[in-house]
C-alpha cells in the first residue's frame, strides 16, 4: 500500500493535515519492549511547528496517545497505534487551492489521481503534517535501537548557500554528533548555524523560502545487513526517506561528489583496527553492494524550498481553464529543513530496526 512501508517493522500512516487526527500503525515490534513515552514526546517536540522564527505559525503540541499494542509500559507484539490530534487547523485558508493549484505542490496531481475526491486542505494526506506520526514511530524505534547499540544522528549540513563544517565520514566526532539533538538548530558549527538562520530570515522577509540538506549518521550497525540488487540498504532507506514531503534527493557517503573523482581517489581502502575490518575512508557511506560493511552509514537528504511562498506565482484556474496568478495564503515554513531533520532521523531509525529484525539480530542484548 502506498502509505505503508517496511518488511519486518511495518508502518502505516493515516490522516490529513486539517482532519481531526493523524496517526501511525506500527507492526512487527518485538513484545516486551519497555517504552519511555516522555522520550517519544520530546522527540516529537523537536519537529513540532510554531516554536521558532524559521517554522510555520501553526501551533500544534503534537501530544500523542497510544491506543493499542502497548500494555503496562511494554509493547505487546501486536500492532501499535499512535494517534495525534490536529488542534490548530484552519481549513478555510486552503479552499482556493482546489481550484488554483499551488506550484510544486500535490494540489494538481492529487486532484487528478483521486478524481477530486481527496481532502485538499493543507495538502491533505500529502502534507508534511504526516511526518509527525512518522516521528512517533521513529522515536519508538530509536529506543529499541539504543538497546542494540545503534544510534542515529543528523545535522543541518546546508541551508541555501550556507554549509556547515565538513565531518570525517569514516570517524565522525562522536561528541559533536551527540550534541546535535540538544540544539534548537542542529549544526556542528554554531557560527555557520547563525548564518543559516540569517539566510532564512532574509528569504522569509522577501516572501520567499529556502531549501537545504540534512546529513545523517547511523552508527553501530554490524556488517552484513541488507540484500543485493533491489533489497539493498540504499534502496530501502531511499524508499522511506522519499516518503517525507519535499525530499528531492537521497545520496550516500560522498554522494554526488564522486562524479568528479577517479577510482584511486574515491575507493575506501580496507584496514584493520583492533582486529576488525574497517575502511580508511567512507566515501561509499558504509555500504558495498547494498550491504553494510560496519562503517557509519552516512545519508545525505536534499530538501527543496517550501513551495508555499508569499510571492505571486503563475498557475491554472482548473474551473475556467485559463492561466492566472496565485499568491499563497496560510501558514508556512520559510525553510522546512530544520523540521524535516527529525523526520529523517525517524525514517532511518525505522529502516535500521527493520534491517536488524530481518537479520535475526533484533533480540535484546545481541549485536
Amino acid at each position: 500500500m502506498a502509505s505503508s512501508w517496511g518488511e519486518h517493522v511495518r508502518i502505516t500512516l493515516f490522516g490529513e493535515s486539517h482532519g481531526p487526527q493523524i496517526g501511525v500503525v506500527v507492526e512487527g515490534l518485538p513484545p516486551g519492549e519497555e517504552l519511555d513515552l516522555g522520550e517519544v514526546q520530546a522527540f516529537l517536540h523537536r519537529r513540532a511547528p510554531g516554536q521558532t522564527p524559521w517554522s510555520t505559525a501553526r501551533r500544534e503540541t503534537d501530544s500523542f496517545s497510544i491506543v493499542s499494542g502497548f500494555y503496562q509500559g511494554r509493547t505487546t507484539g501486536t500492532p501499535l497505534c499512535a494517534v495525534l490530534e490536529n488542534r490548530d487547523a484552519r481549513p478555510g485558508d486552503y479552499t482556493q487551492f482546489a481550484r488554483l493549484p499551488r506550484p510544486s505542490h500535490a494540489d494538481y496531481t492529487g486532484r487528478v489521481r483521486y478524481g477530486g475526491a481527496g481532502d485538499p486542505r493543507g495538502g491533505g494526506h500529502f502534507s508534511g503534517r504526516l511526518t509527525a506520526p512518522l516521528c512517533a514511530a521513529g522515536a519508538i524505534c530509536l529506543q529499541l535501537l539504543k538497546r542494540r547499540g545503534v544510534a542515529v544522528f543528523a545535522r543541518l549540513a546546508q541551508i541555501g548557500p550556507v554549509q556547515d563544517v565538513p565531518l570525517d565520514l569514516a570517524r565522525p566526532d562522536l561528541e559533536a554528533l551527540g550534541q546535535l539533538g540538544l540544539k534548537d538548530f542542529p549544526v556542528v558549527d554554531d557560527t555557520r548555524g547563525a548564518e543559516m538562520q540569517a539566510a532564512i530570515a532574509r528569504a522569509r522577509d522577501q516572501g520567499d523560502s529556502l531549501g537545504g540538506m540534512v546529513q545523517a549518521f547511523v552508527l553501530g550497525l554490524p556488517a552484513g545487513l541488507g540484500d543485493p540488487i533491489f533489497g539493498g540498504v540504499e534502496s530501502r532507506a531511499a524508499a522511506i526517506l522519499f516518503g517525507i514531503p519535499a525530499v528531492k534527493g537521497v545520496s550516500f557517503g560522498a554522494g554526488f561528489a564522486v562524479c568528479a573523482r577517479r577510482g584511486s581517489e574515491n575507493n575506501d581502502a580496507f584496514c584493520l583496527e583492533e582486529g576488525r575490518v574497517r575502511t580508511k575512508t567512507n566515501n561509499d557511506g558504509g555500504l558495498n553492494g547494498g550491504i553494510t560493511n560496519g562503517m557509519p552509514v552516512v545519508v545525505n537528504v536534499a530538501i527543496k524550498p517550501t513551495p508555499s511562498i508569499h510571492l505571486p506565482q503563475q498557475t491554472v484556474d482548473l474551473e475556467e481553464v485559463r492561466e492566472t496568478t496565485l499568491t499563497a495564503t496560510g501558514r508556512h515554513d520559510p525553510c522546512i529543513v530544520p523540521r524535516a531533520l527529525p523526520a529523517v532521523e525517524a525514517a532511518l531509525a525505522i529502516a535500521a530496526l527493520d534491517l536488524l529484525l530481518g537479520a535475526h539480530l533484533g533480540e535484546k542484548g545481541e549485536s
